[in-house]
This record gives C-alpha cells, structure tokens and sequence, in this order.
C-alpha cells in the first residue's frame, strides 16, 4: 500500500462508539490540527455553525431530495458519544476548519438507502461479515457488538490510546481485506479523497485529521496518497447540486435514543444507546451497574415478580462471565446475559436479541423486553431556539393560530357545513397525511356516502416528536396545502396501478381539500379502471367515488364530471368480470360487495353506465345460472336481479343448493343477503311466501350431519342483517309452528350455536359407539329416546 500524503492523520471510526469519541478527542487535542475533515454530508459546510449552537442531543442532519423520478431522505444522527460529533466540537475548540467530506444525500451514490430509517452511517458490515464471522469464531462471542466491546470499549483503565488507534487500525484493515466495496462506496471514497489532498496542499506543516466511518479508511490511505509526488490541487472539491427541477435540502432535527436503537430499526453504529451514552459518561463499571438498576426498576415498575435473591444471581453471574471471557470491567452483553440467566426460567422460541440485532418480535419475553428497552434509554434531543427551520414550521404555525387551534387542550368539534369549520378540518387532514402527530380524529364522515356533517379531534401533547415531523414534512413543500398535495401525489404514483389503495386516496384528497390532485387521481382512475381484473379493489373504488359523486356536496365534489367518468367505467367493468368469473367454494366478500356498488349505480346513477338496466339484468341471470360459478356470486347475481325489480321464484334454486355440497346453499345466501337484504327482510315482514318460509322448509329437511356441515355458512350469511330484522326473521318462524314466545329470546342462546352443534354431534356419535358394543342405555334401561329435530339448531 503507498503511504498516505505527509501530515495526513487517519482515523478510522465505528459510528456512535465512545471508545472512538475518546480517541478523536485526544488526537485533536494532542495533533492540533489545521483541517478535521469529517465524515458527512458536504452540502452542509455552510451551516456548520447550527450544529454548534448548543442542542440537547441526539439531533440528526435531515437531508430531502424529490424529483419526477424518485424520492430519497436521509439522516446523519448525533449523539453526545459519536466521533463525528466530538470531531466537529473538538475542532472547532481547537481552532482548526472543519469540514464534512462526503456526497450530498440525495446523490445517486447513496440513492439505495430510502427506508424510514436510512442513514448516512450505514456501515457496510454486510460485505465484511465473513471476516467478523470469524473474528467473533475465534474470540467465541455471538455478534460483531460483543466481539467490538471486548476488543475496544471495555478495556484496562490505563491503556495509552495511541495503542487503541493502532488495534483500530489493524481491525479496519482486516475486515476491509475481504470486501469489495460497492459502486456507491466507492463514489464515496473517490470523493472523501479528493478533499484530503486540498487539505494538505493548504495546511502546510500542520497536520490534516480524517475522521471516517472504519471501512473506508483504508481505501481513503490509498486513495489519498495518489499524486503526492506533484502539486496537491489547491482549490476544494465542488459540492454537487441538485439537477435542475429538483427540490433537495437539509434541516436538524431533534432524535430520539429510541430511533438510534439498532433494535428498533436502526441501520449502523452501536446498540442500546442508553448504556453507551452512561458508558461515555462514566466508564464501564458504572456503565453496567447503571444497566442492572435500570432493568431492576423497570421491572418492578412493572410488577414483574423480582428478589433479592434473584437480583444477586444477576450480579454474580455477570461478574464470572466477565471474568471467564478476560473482561477488566462488565460488558454490556455480560449484564445482560447474567440478567437473563437469573431472571428468565422459561424456555425461549428465539435467541436473545443481543446475540443476534434482530430487534424484538411479537411474543417476545416480557423481562427481555424491559431489559432492551433499559439498554435503550429515553433521552430526546431538542434544538437550540435559535436553530433555522424550514418555511412548512412556520406555515402550519400560522394556519393553526389563525384557526384557533394552536393551543387546544380539549376535543375539537368542527362543523363542516361552516366556512371556518371545513377549514379547519382540511388542515388538520392535511397534518394527517403528513402523519404529523398533535392531533387524532375520533369521530367524522368515513367515506363520501357517510351523513355526517362535523368532526371531533382530540389534542395529543407531542411536542418533541411533532416538531421533528414537521421538518422532515418540509421536504414535500413550503406550505401546508403544498406539502400534503406532494405526498398523495407520491402515494399517487406508488400506487401505480393498483386500484385497491386508490379508494382511501382518493377520499383523502377529497377530505384534504387538494382540488388540482383530486382531478389528476381521477383522470388516472378513469384510465385504470378498464384495466383492472379484480373485482374486489374495483369494488371498492366503484363505491367510494359513487358516494362522493351523490352526496359530497361537503366537500364540494357531488356530481362532479370526472368522478362520473369514473364510476361508469367502474360499474361497466364489475358487470363484464362477474360473467365467465369461476372458482371454488367460499365467499369473496369484496366481489360482492362489488356487485352491490354496481346495484347502487344503476339504481342512483344510471345516466354514467353505458349497461342498461335491462342489459344489467340479462347479465345477471346468466351469472346466476352459471353452474361454474361460485355460489356467492350466483346468489348476488341473483340478489341484483330482485333488487334491480325483476324478482325471480328462489324455490327451484335453494332446492337445487341442498343438493350440491352442503356449504352450497349459505354462500348463495350470503352473496343474495348482501345484495338484496332489504328485499329479503321486506318479504319476511309482510304476510307473503317469502324465502325465509321457503329456506325453513329445506333446512327443517336437512340430515342432521349435513344441517352441521352447513351451518357456519348459514350463520355468515344471515349475519348480514342487523339485530332487529333478525329478530322479525324469528318471529316468522315462531309463526310458522303455531308457537308462542320471545323471538328475541332466541337471538340469545346460552352458548356458541356452533359449539352446541358440535356437543350434539358428539353426544350422537358416543352414543352409537355404546350401542355397537352393547353398553348403550338401550341394553340395560330401554330405548333412547329419539332426538328432537330441532334439537342444536
């Protein structure tokens, strides 16, 4: 390898690390430096002086980037013990320029990393894990982290830190020799580079301090030592911007221990940042004595039952672990494993989540979970007053005064019929989407078609967490409306497609109030739905925009041409699936909900279909005929014909179902019950042959062992009518056998109908297990009564 340029110092880090932070420190004071150039977002030189103002951290550089073609975010986090941040307040004290050295996030370089939580500190552990495999092999501990707080952070009290820097180069070089970094890194470290050489060409005899993430430092040696033989370049890398058209920018945010947790999601640097941070501020010792009575406490605070005695076992066992892996003081994985230990008898159905970082999952151990979250801690970061914040905080500040809802600590009713009313509900829709905490709707219209006129919001203090939300929103636009209207359009896009997630879309722009969006998702639902194969998701948008075509006059989109355009093109396609549709047995119940849209269409909007209501109903007798066809659908098909007024006789039909299987006859009457249940409850009330007389007579004729087979069908499908006509179906029956008595009453059976049906089919079977061997009540006390037909049912 060929050196590195003259008075080039490089310091190769693990993000979040206090043993690193240590070594920054002293190097910065021991070297005094003229340059510390840092790993970090270079489009932010400019304001390094707001890191410096005098935060509570965690805070975290925020940077945004949005064009036509992709979105991308990204956070650098800071904490009290992260070596960028000692490097950057390190520096500065000392005198020296500071300056972050690499790509902007929004670069093509690092345009991979767009989860929620993606991070400038992403380390590339992944492409080296074959030599930490072996690395955490040979020192016999289970993850990188145990095998990094045995080697680096939990050592002799008195080592000299040039020792340190020289273990960290050696374990830097290590795991660099087996990786081939990607394209992305590479950009980077090209990058990176070319701001060393400028750096050395202007310090003259003073040395130049690298601060970069540990794998990169090596390919920054090599990369940097190119052309010491000539004339460094003077002048400092330009910073790339944006290209044109797009928006990119970069803000501080406040953060959170929790959103640093590599349990919670967190992708680079240490976990359980909650130790670290006591670890930094008091050594290792106390660090895990602090996390044994941090578990204690939470534990009690939860009333999980904990001894004295079990409290020791704790201490000792952590104690021997120490001293049986050669650790001067507890690591943090010692107390935790010595916790676990003493306090979990039971047996566990996954490794703990401190051998693995795979974060905790449902089910987990409730005493692992309080451990983690002791591990975590609960400190939040605060801006300094003074600190620049993006145009969207001021914004939604302005809206919410002006609305008189900036200092509500009571529910908010908003009455939507009223200028200021609506107003007001639109902001706070906005705020929403945005998914800015501060307030939660409880009650309001659920959809187009819903006739309610007023909304209540409660007030949710969050005041730390909404002020994070709001900066990272700024990203979408300046201003409120602006900035909801961009993130539905991304959602727009996301959604490509797929009609499913349009519906809820759509309706959320309409409660937003964005009149230009609203236009651009219909045009393209217009355009989709002639697309779509999928009966359930048209379904679904086929209703959503009839009932804001019929009844928004709220939010002032009734009746308007685009939302027409899309339902007739919606209810046309629901007619032309549901022929020829086949499948097996069980109930799609958002395909017949599909065929109650198109009902309501005809019925409410039949000027937008190019069907006709008498070509409408000839589509439906063939589906309803169709033997391929599933059941549902064909007691739907037959449920719009009656709702659509040309009624046909149900007798030959149900007789027909009782002979196919036995599951048959419920999923026609679920498919016929959610198309046409008023004209089913109409016929029971009035003094006709209705269909309930007509299914009696079958179901009273069933065998017993068919009558249980169909039953869980028969109770989906007669759960579609609402207590009251239930109780008008029972009072029918009563009628039918000349009985007298509480219809309700058998609404309110003394146990689950199915779990009665099953003891009697138990009861029959044990029965005839006891007469095939001649113990049945028959042999000794005389026949047994035959059961009563109605018995179970």
């Amino acid at each position: 390898m060929p050196p590195p340029p003259p008075s080039a110092v490089f310091l190769g880090v693990r993000h979040h690390s206090p043993a690193c932070a240590r070594l920054v420190a002293h190097t910065i004071r021991t070297l005094r430096p003229a340059f510390v150039l840092v790993e970090g977002p270079a489009d932010m030189n400019d304001r390094l002086d707001e890191l410096l103002l005098g935060h509570t951290l965690p805070v975290a550089v925020f940077s945004h980037y949005r064009d036509d073609q992709r979105v991308a975010t990204s956070w650098t986090p800071l904490c009290d013990y992260s070596p960028e941040w000692i490097a950057l307040r390190e520096g500065h004290a000392a005198g020296a320029e500071v300056r972050f050295v690499d790509l902007p996030a929004w670069h093509p370089a690092v345009a991979d990393r767009t989860d929620r939580y993606a991070n400038r500190y992403a380390d590339a552990e992944a492409r080296y894990a074959e030599a930490t495999r072996r690395l955490c092999e040979h020192f016999a501990v289970d993850s990188v982290d145990a095998l990094w707080d045995g080697l680096f952070e939990v050592t002799e009290p008195d080592e000299d830190l040039g020792k340190l820097h020289a273990r960290l180069d050696a374990y830097f070089d290590l795991v660099r020799g087996d990786a081939e970094a990607d394209a992305g890194d590479r950009a980077r470290e090209e990058y990176m580079a070319s701001w060393v050489r400028p750096a050395v060409s202007r310090a003259g005899d003073r040395p130049v301090l690298v601060v970069t993430g540990g794998f990169h430092q090596p390919a920054l040696r090599a990369l940097s030592a190119r052309g010491v033989d000539c004339a460094a370049p003077a002048d400092w890398p330009a910073v790339p911007e944006p290209p044109d058209g797009a928006l990119g920018g970069s803000f501080l945010v406040p953060y959170s221990f929790h959103q640093l947790d590599a349990f919670a999601g967190y992708q680079s640097g240490m976990p359980s940042p909650g130790y670290y941070q006591r670890l930094w501020e008091a050594g290792p010792s106390a660090a895990g004595q602090h996390l044994l009575r941090a578990v204690t406490g939470r534990l009690r605070d939860s009333r999980t039952p904990l001894s004295t005695a079990d409290l020791i076992a704790a201490r000792s066992l952590s104690q021997g672990l120490a001293r049986l892996r050669g650790h001067p003081y507890e690591t943090r994985v010692d107390v935790l494993d010595g916790l676990a230990g003493a306090l979990i008898t039971d047996d566990l159905d996954r490794p703990l989540p401190w051998t693995t970082r795979d974060g905790l999952g449902a089910g987990s151990h409730p005493v692992v979970v309080e451990m983690i979250a002791a591990c975590t801690g609960e400190a939040m970061g605060r801006l300094h007053p003074d600190t620049p914040l993006p145009p969207l905080v001021h914004d939604v500040a302005t809206h919410l005064a002006h609305l008189g809802l900036a200092d509500a600590d009571a529910p908010v009713t908003l009455d939507l019929t009223k200028d200021q009313g609506l107003a007001g509900s639109r902001a706070l829709h906005r705020l929403r989407v945005l998914g800015i905490p501060g307030f939660t709707r409880v009650s309001g219209p659920a959809d187009g078609a819903d006739p309610v006129y007023s909304e209540v919001w409660e007030p949710r203090p969050a005041a730390a967490a909404r002020e994070a939300a709001l900066i990272e929103a700024g990203a979408y636009g300046a201003r409120l409306d602006e900035a909801a209207a961009a993130l539905l359009g991304e959602r727009m896009r996301a959604a490509g497609t797929q009609t499913g997630p349009s519906a809820g879309l759509l309706f959320d722009a309409v409660l937003c109030g964005i009149g230009p969006l609203c236009a651009d998702l219909l045009a393209a639902l217009a355009a989709q739905v002639n697309q779509v194969n999928d009966l359930g998701p048209l379904g679904e948008v086929l209703s959503a925009t009839l009932g804001l075509w019929r009844h928004d006059r709220v939010f002032g989109v009734a009746q308007d041409r685009l939302l027409g355009a899309v339902v007739g093109g919606a209810a046309d396609r629901v007619l032309w699936l549901a022929e020829g549709l086949h499948g097996g047995p069980g109930v799609d119940l958002p395909a017949l909900r599909a065929l109650a849209a198109a009902r309501d269409a005809l019925r409410h909007a039949p000027r937008l279909l190019s069907v006709t209501r008498e070509a409408a109903v000839e589509s439906a007798a063939r589906v309803s005929r169709d033997p391929h066809a599933p059941a549902g659908l064909r007691g739907a098909a037959f449920g719009l014909r009656w709702a659509l007024g040309v009624p046909d006789d149900p007798a030959p039909v149900v007789q027909a179902l009782t002979a196919a299987p036995q599951d048959s006859l419920g999923d026609w009457l679920t498919g016929l019950f959610v198309v046409a249940r008023e004209e089913v409850a109409h016929g029971t009330a009035a003094e006709e042959h209705s269909l309930i007389d007509i299914l009696d007579g079958v179901v009273s004729a069933l065998p017993e062992a068919d009558f249980l087979v169909g039953l869980p069908a028969l109770r989906q499908a007669f759960a579609f009518f609402p207590p009251r006509e239930r109780e008008r179906i029972a009072e029918r029956l009563l009628r039918r056998r000349g009985l007298r008595g509480s219809a309700r009453s058998l609404l309110r059976a003394p146990a689950d109908p199915l779990l009665l049906g099953r003891a009697r089919a138990l009861e029959e079977n044990v029965i005839k297990l006891l007469d095939r061997h001649g113990l049945g009540a028959a042999s000794v006390h005389g026949a047994v009564p035959a059961p009563h037909p109605e018995a179970g049912r």
